[in-house]
């Protein structure tokens, strides 16, 4: 980096499962989607952690329980503890202890990761505005929520009970595709009184401390597939972060990302953990990794070489965020990104 601005992935001699002693994965669309395991996946972890690295499993997600969660990666073929986990709904109950009584009543408007977590902290959940909640914690409660729960939080936060939300991701994937978020909820209470949560989840710090706090992480990597969420948290934690292209996050979107949003490492899949990063040299004008050379022209972005399309897109990604600098690049990268094939 540059004055703190990200130029380009950086490059590391060592697998990065080596250089880090703990990877702070995010789940849905890293680790699977839609319930089943993206390809992978399970040999990939099982390889890292056979080498040493500490594998916790981080997600914005605070429907289900940390156990849950667990049992599900088990499943799977990723053996995980329910201490493994950490959920927003973790990190959102810390945040709303800190600020009412011992005991307190809260609203709950989501599922049971949150009600678990709540409990964990010595708070009570309750299911309606006229139970007196000294809160109102509003999370992802699946296809299933009803549209009167919306309606309960309303009419609490109307009256001036603080308000708290996991996370405001809009999206989240599925099998069937990408389907609406927490965050979508959130703006449905928030059009209904015009006010703001506070919000807990990833990009946020709370999520990163609750995350420090349950793993004693010393040199972790977090590893996602989204830049709003997984690499604004890394950045603002200040820690250093692999995004895998098997979620949400495409190469235009990586392409065009501000400095917040640049992660430190880019790869394919899972298996980016188990290799060394490859360098990327400035030659004239241009950048080179492995076979390929890009440059940014007048109006586009241009690629030359040929090789592992992964080593084009990276040397493009340097290309494009030195012409960007602090903002977004606006350069046309279609013509070289339709060449690598992403």
């Amino acid at each position: 980096m540059s004055d703190g601005v990200r130029t380009g992935p950086e490059s590391s001699e060592r697998p990065l499962s080596e250089a880090y002693d703990t990877a702070l994965l995010d789940l849905d669309g890293v680790v699977y989607a839609g319930g089943n395991a993206i390809a992978h996946a399970v040999g990939s972890l099982e390889r890292a952690r056979a080498g040493g690295m500490h594998l916790a499993y981080v997600t914005n997600n605070a429907l289900r329980t940390p156990g849950a969660v667990a049992e599900h990666l088990t499943e799977l073929g990723i053996p995980a503890a329910a201490e493994d986990v950490i959920t927003s709904a973790q990190a959102v109950a810390r945040l709303i202890a800190e600020q009412v009584p011992a005991g307190a009543r809260v609203l709950v408007i989501g599922g049971e990761g949150l009600r678990v977590a709540l409990r964990e902290r010595g708070l009570e959940p309750v299911e309606s505005a006229d139970d007196d909640p000294a809160a109102v914690v509003q999370g992802y409660g699946g296809p299933e929520l009803t549209w009167g729960r919306f309606a309960e939080a309303s009419y609490a936060v109307a009256r001036g009970v603080p308000w708290f939300a996991s996370n405001t991701d809009l999206t989240i994937p599925s099998g069937r595709g990408i389907a609406p978020g927490n965050g979508a909820a959130v703006e449905v209470v928030r059009i209904a009184t015009g006010k703001e949560p506070q919000v807990a989840g990833k990009p946020l710090p709370p999520m990163h401390r609750e995350t420090v706090i349950r793993t004693g992480a010393k040199r972790p990597l977090v590893v996602g597939d989204r830049l709003d969420t997984d690499i604004e948290g890394a950045f603002n934690g200040g820690v250093d972060s692999l995004l895998v292209l098997t979620g949400v996050t495409d190469g235009p979107r990586l392409l065009a990302a501000t400095p917040e949003h640049r992660p430190t490492y880019v790869d394919a899949d899972l298996r980016g953990l188990l290799t060394s990063q490859p360098e990327i040299t400035r030659e004239g004008e241009g950048f080179r990794c492995g076979g390929w050379t890009a440059t940014a022209g007048d109006a586009r972005l241009e690629l030359d070489g040929d090789g592992e399309a992964l080593d084009g897109l990276r040397a493009l990604c340097a290309a494009a965020w030195t012409a960007a600098g602090e903002g977004s690049c606006e350069l046309d990268g279609g013509k070289a990104l339709a060449r690598l094939g992403l």
